[in-house]
């Protein structure tokens, strides 16, 4: 019997926003009835197209599952598309006052469903994967080198869970994922992700720690020689508005400003100061 939390409990038997939208501006899919656990999310924008106002799910599975996708429903409402996108697993997972780690793939399976949406109403490529990789628990999203043929996961998938949640054992990566939890076979291979995860955080570790002064001085830098004159081809720009710690604040100006594709302008600012500065900044549209 699974220690569930009183909220757990009340989202599971008095689940919220079941049902579907059908005018949804966003849907995101995931998951399959062969292993177990699916999910089907509908979002609905204001009229302007920057909020979330209403979500509505369809989901398979157990307890924890339902009760993850009612409080992700909660979480995302009243949120920007942008805001939406930074809700993790563990978010929907403390929302709830904890899952056990067993369920945590549950959290997981909501995180990945809010951004299969956002991703589709973005028109941004959901890569196709063969026949026998969509037969499992498939995550669309993302590509990479399949591991786990029983539930369709892939090694760029696993990895990604892996550095987030900071897990250390097979075990964990089964519980947050599933991987592994079938017929076992991969689970050497597991082991070598985790190991090459952890060494890669060693590594960074090691990186000299940059100062308030001279990270500003390089996120400047990278945004007048490498952004700003690309936005300005285009009639648009942009201004730095704030540092606080890792998060950069901007403001789209010009043709940028109102632009329904500002969101993966601000996705690409921020891989190039993840690639040119360091990897733990966050980037952060903002009105001003």
């Amino acid at each position: 019997m699974w220690d569930y939390t009183a909220t757990v409990k009340d989202h599971f038997l008095n689940p919220r926003n079941v049902g579907e939208i059908k005018d949804a501006d966003a849907v995101g899919e995931v998951g399959s009835l062969a292993c177990g656990d699916a999910l089907k999310l509908y979002l609905k924008l204001d009229e302007k197209k920057e909020k979330v106002i209403d979500a509505k799910f369809q989901t398979f599975g157990c307890a924890s599952a339902i009760a993850s996708s009612s409080a992700l429903t909660e979480l995302v409402k009243g949120k920007t598309l942008d805001e939406a996108l930074a809700i993790s697993n563990h978010d929907i997972a403390e929302f709830l006052g904890g899952l056990p780690e067993e369920k945590m793939h549950c959290s997981v399976m909501g995180q990945e469903a809010l951004e299969v949406a956002i991703m589709k109403y973005r028109g941004e490529d959901i890569p196709d994967h063969d026949a026998e990789h969509d037969k499992g628990h498939a995550y669309p999203e993302y590509e990479g080198k399949l591991v786990c043929k029983c539930f369709g996961i892939t090694d760029t998938f696993l990895k990604r869970v892996i550095a987030e949640n900071g897990l250390t054992t097979t075990e964990q990566v089964t519980n947050f994922t599933k991987a592994g939890g079938a017929c076992g076979g991969c689970l050497p291979e597991i082991q070598k992700l985790i190991d090459e995860v952890l060494e890669k955080g060693k590594v960074e570790q090691k990186k000299p720690k940059l100062s308030n002064l001279k990270k500003m001085q390089m996120v400047q830098e990278v945004l007048e020689r490498d952004i700003r004159p690309m936005l300005r081809a285009d009639g648009g720009d942009l201004e730095l508005i704030d540092i606080d710690g890792d998060l950069v604040q901007i403001a789209f100006r010009k043709a940028c400003a109102g632009c329904a594709s500002s969101g993966n302008t601000a996705r690409f600012v921020e891989m190039k100061l993840r690639e040119l500065v360091y990897e733990g900044l966050q980037v952060q549209e903002v009105q001003a």
